[in-house]
């Protein structure tokens, strides 16, 4: 049967996006590049024109009207492959967007999975157990402390309203100690002689002037 009708020929795979953007792409090029070289030739009949009378100016105008329709037509061709080319561009990044999105949701499972196992493992009963441990060694190490730094030989019945009134005579004693040792400075200074007094300070010869009175230095005399 199949030498008689022939086998089923295979089809073709189907472009993809990025394909036929780099497609597109290259059409547009091509445009962009018959554009610029019909602009080139319209310079050239512009400065045909300018410098010709007559009948040659009448034909070089035509034929600069027909470049521009050329170009006219060339350029609504470029933008409507430049609209084709933006909507390639965004139909490709709505489908990379949605490969993207599938794989971050298959890594979140993942990860749930492995989260979900590594908990298992974790007793809170072990916790709490641990935790409470520490805790009554913490407090077992407070009574420790408190042990060593009791005071040995210090009567705990002392009361502490005599310890205040003791405070209190102290300081009136100190007081008093201080007003006797002024009194003692007082007396001594009235009733020391004359003679053991410090004198008062001699004259000191004033200083010699330096300068006559112009201002001038004077010279030093010699003995």
């Amino acid at each position: 049967m199949n030498r008689i009708f022939g086998q089923k020929k295979a089809q073709a795979p189907m472009p993809t996006l990025g394909e036929a953007s780099g497609k597109i792409d290259g059409r547009v090029k091509g445009l962009d590049e018959k554009i610029k070289g019909m602009e080139d030739e319209l310079r050239k009949y512009q400065g045909l024109i300018k410098r010709s009378t007559g009948a040659a100016q009448a034909n070089h105008k035509r034929r600069a009207l027909d470049v521009l329709k050329r170009k006219k037509m060339f350029e609504q061709q470029r933008d409507q492959l430049a609209a084709q080319s933006f909507n390639v561009d965004q139909t490709n990044f709505a489908l990379e967007s949605v490969k993207d999105t599938i794989t971050t949701v298959d890594a979140m499972k993942g990860a749930h999975k492995a989260l979900k196992t590594e908990v298992k493992k974790v007793k809170i009963d072990d916790i709490e157990d641990l935790t409470d441990d520490l805790a009554d060694m913490m407090e077992d190490m407070n009574e420790v402390n408190d042990a060593l730094g009791r005071n040995y030989g210090v009567s705990d019945d002392i009361d502490e309203a005599d310890l205040d009134a003791e405070l209190a005579g102290l300081e009136d004693e100190l007081e008093g100690v201080g007003e006797e040792e002024a009194d003692a400075a007082g007396a001594t200074a009235e009733t020391t002689p004359s003679y053991l007094l410090p004198s008062e300070p001699l004259n000191t010869p004033e200083p010699k002037a330096t300068t006559d009175e112009f201002g001038l230095p004077v010279a030093p005399l010699h003995n």
